[in-house]
């Protein structure tokens, strides 16, 4: 990825009102609930692969990945979301984005399709809209039949978890 696709895609982390008309995101499901990021983040979404644990690492690590050589850790959303867990499947899917300059996975309980989407049917994220951490939540889209929530990866995956995470990889490798 190029320094300007690189900046590009970290403007749109940390904000899907910023720049054009349109918003291009990557939905998927994780507890029920229907959640988005900007496409721009994603570097690809893979089928469960084979996860090695990882000692010490923050709870909602579930491990990391050799994806093409690479040591990647990956998150389960479902714990970091506070939610409960449950055994992945055949539509379980490892989501690699970049956040703070730094690669990882999450896992969600399946993906569901690429959308482009107007700025205008965004709105700020009310108080109580999901059993998710507001402080993670960017926005909400309104979509004809359903409420599409737009996660802002930068608070979701903040430095203190990063950290943790590094730590943990570190340990692994």
């Amino acid at each position: 990825m190029t320094a300007t696709a690189q900046s590009t895609a970290r403007s749109a982390l940390d904000s899907p009102h910023a720049g054009g008309e349109h918003l291009q995101l990557v939905s998927f499901e994780v507890g029920g609930e229907e959640f988005a990021i900007d496409i721009l983040a994603v570097q690809e979404i893979n089928r469960m692969m084979d996860i090695t644990r990882a000692p010490h690492s923050p709870p909602e690590v579930e491990g990391v990945i050799n994806l093409r050589g690479r040591i990647i850790p990956v998150l389960d959303l479902r714990r970091r979301f506070g939610m409960e867990t449950r055994e992945f499947d055949q539509d379980s899917r490892i989501v690699v984005v970049e956040v703070a300059g730094r690669v990882l996975g999450f896992i969600v309980d399946r993906v569901h399709e690429v959308l482009r989407i107007s700025k205008n049917i965004v709105e700020p994220p009310p108080a109580m809209i999901t059993s998710v951490n507001s402080d993670f939540i960017s926005g909400v889209g309104k979509l004809e039949d359903r409420l599409l929530i737009l996660l802002n990866l930068n608070k979701l995956f903040g430095k203190d978890l990063i950290g943790a995470v590094d730590s943990a990889v570190e340990q692994a490798a």
